[in-house]
């Protein structure tokens, strides 16, 4: 294969994809990097909550865990990525207060605690007082609920600036261009062939491009991700302080809803869980739904200026988990499928895929997370692109 060779190319430039390659080229590893539009796609649309024990789940404990190492690896994670670039991450740690609107919504946080003891956990129950005592500006007819003080938030789209400095720092290449396809030779992946049909050879490719992992080009039958995407419209309201202190979560009439408030005012409010396939359009409905539920919550948005309403595709997979590691193809890594997680699991996706191909070892880590899962399972590769 002819053009520059490199030891890993990354398909995909949102958060998972360029944090992969800044981690993989610290490690002393040529790295380029193909994306026409670095974090347009779900990363842009994302509210940046790093709340991996408000998204407990039953039957996700290895979800739990990947999610609290990532969100301990937080702090160092941003505070390096601002000493290299100068560049703020919007990265903070004031925990999560999950609230309830009525007694019936109350009980499902209550049942959720339990389960969060049950992972051993840091969740605290709070009265309604209790709850406006962290957050002034909480209806009164919230009903109480959790405090998880070691959650927080980050800004995805700061994240990604800092990001995108960060790897270039270290000698990331940057292709603007939309890969085509997966190029093979001898039964391996031996780089990608771009749209304007220039080929870039590698060692090894990894595939970090989200909701499209799952209809890249080039790659044989039954090697593709089982991803589909996943539809969530969310909104930006603009005020002249902020509301809140820190991300709330909402549980109105049994629906759910979230809000991020940023330093400067902004709030974040969202998301719509659509499976609508590839469809980005902003609905009235779904803009309706969320500034409904969040107003019962907080009140005061209603004065607020609705600065953007915007559509995102998270990628989705069969078990709500990510695929991390070798595919069946050799030399195509898989490093995919993070649903409502990326921006949390952006420091440990990195870290492992990295050291998977410094050392051609995957980390025991990543190994509940592997793409041999869906194999085993029968699952036929997932979403038309």
């Amino acid at each position: 294969m002819t053009g520059p060779r490199y030891d890993t190319i990354v398909i995909g430039a949102g958060v998972i994809g360029l944090a992969i390659a800044w981690r993989a080229a610290q490690r002393g590893l040529t790295v380029a990097i193909a994306d026409p539009q670095p974090g347009a796609g779900a990363t842009h649309a994302a509210a940046g909550m790093l709340g991996p024990v408000s998204e407990a789940a039953y039957a996700e404990q290895d979800l739990l865990a990947l999610g609290l190492s990532a969100r301990a690896r937080y702090p160092s994670f941003a505070a390096e990525l601002t000493e290299l670039t100068g560049l703020p991450t919007g990265f903070t740690q004031t925990g999560t207060l999950q609230v309830a609107y009525d007694a019936d919504d109350l009980a499902v946080l209550h049942r959720l605690h339990d389960l969060q003891v049950s992972h051993g956990v840091e969740a605290l129950r709070v009265t309604a007082r209790q709850a406006r005592a962290l957050e002034p500006m909480l209806a009164p007819s919230v009903r109480g609920g959790l405090h998880v003080p070691g959650d927080g938030s980050v800004d995805p789209r700061t994240l990604t600036r800092a990001l995108l400095g960060a790897a270039a720092q270290a000698g990331v290449i940057l292709h603007r261009q939309r890969v085509a396809e997966v190029a093979l030779a001898g039964g391996r992946a031996t780089g990608v062939t771009l749209a304007d049909g220039s080929a870039l050879a590698s060692r090894a490719v990894v595939l970090a491009a989200g909701w499209q992992s799952g209809g890249i080009g080039g790659v044989p039958a039954g090697v593709l991700p089982p991803v589909r995407p996943v539809k969530g419209q969310i909104l930006r309201l603009r005020g002249a302080s902020p509301l809140l202190s820190r991300p709330v979560r909402g549980v109105v009439r049994g629906s759910s809803v979230y809000l991020v408030p940023r330093a400067s005012g902004e709030l974040v409010v969202g998301a719509t869980q659509e499976e609508l396939g590839a469809d980005t359009r902003v609905t009235a409905g779904g803009v309706w739904e969320l500034l409904r539920d969040a107003r019962e919550i907080l009140p005061g948005i209603t004065e607020l200026e609705l600065a953007e309403a915007i559509a995102g595709l998270r990628p989705g997979t069969p078990d709500n988990a990510p695929v991390l590691g070798p595919s069946a193809l050799p030399g195509l890594v898989l490093a995919t499928g993070h649903f409502r997680g990326g921006i949390l699991l952006a420091p440990v996706t990195a870290d492992l895929i990295a050291e998977l191909l410094d050392t051609e070892r995957l980390p025991q880590a990543a190994a509940r997370f592997s793409p041999a899962r869906f194999a085993a399972a029968g699952v036929v590769e997932g979403a038309s692109v």
